[in-house]
């Protein structure tokens, strides 16, 4: 019963401490091989994905495995150009001009650029995209 006990004690340890992995409030500018992008406070690049659209993350399943989410912590506010979008299990995860924010899994240690242009439609998340809030006119599919 005490092995039973420490057991499962021991495997809440780790699910809390790998739940929390991609969850963070703070992100800070880096110099990297391509250039300045945006990171997690830990020096993780954030990135962006083309399917989605301003408000509405469409990476979820195999996707998100591949590309975890930028998870809010509990509490998390907006701040400026940095939002936070609702994902389908409710969680928070944040956005930069309205985009959802991700990790990319191939990234390894702090600084890693390996995800940006993956597919054609992964971007490292960049200090200009602030300002690019996508507006869409409603019926015309184009963004402006």
């Amino acid at each position: 019963m005490k092995a039973l006990t420490l057991t499962a004690a021991a495997a809440v340890i780790a699910l809390t401490a790998c739940s929390g992995a991609y969850a963070a409030s703070e992100w800070k500018k880096m110099d990297t091989a391509a250039g300045e992008v945006f990171a997690d406070d830990n020096g993780m690049t954030l990135y962006t994905f083309r399917n989605d659209t301003p408000g509405v993350s469409n990476c979820y399943d195999s996707c998100a495995d591949a590309w975890p989410p930028f998870i809010a912590d509990a509490g998390a506010t907006d701040k400026g150009a940095w939002t936070l979008v609702t994902r389908t299990d409710g969680s928070q995860q944040w956005a930069l001009g309205g985009m959802p924010l991700y990790f990319w899994a191939g990234d390894a240690a702090p600084g890693d650029v390996t995800g940006d242009g993956v597919g054609g439609v992964w971007d490292a998340a960049r200090p200009a995209d602030k300002a690019k809030a996508p507006a869409t006119t409603a019926g015309t599919g184009y963004t402006y």
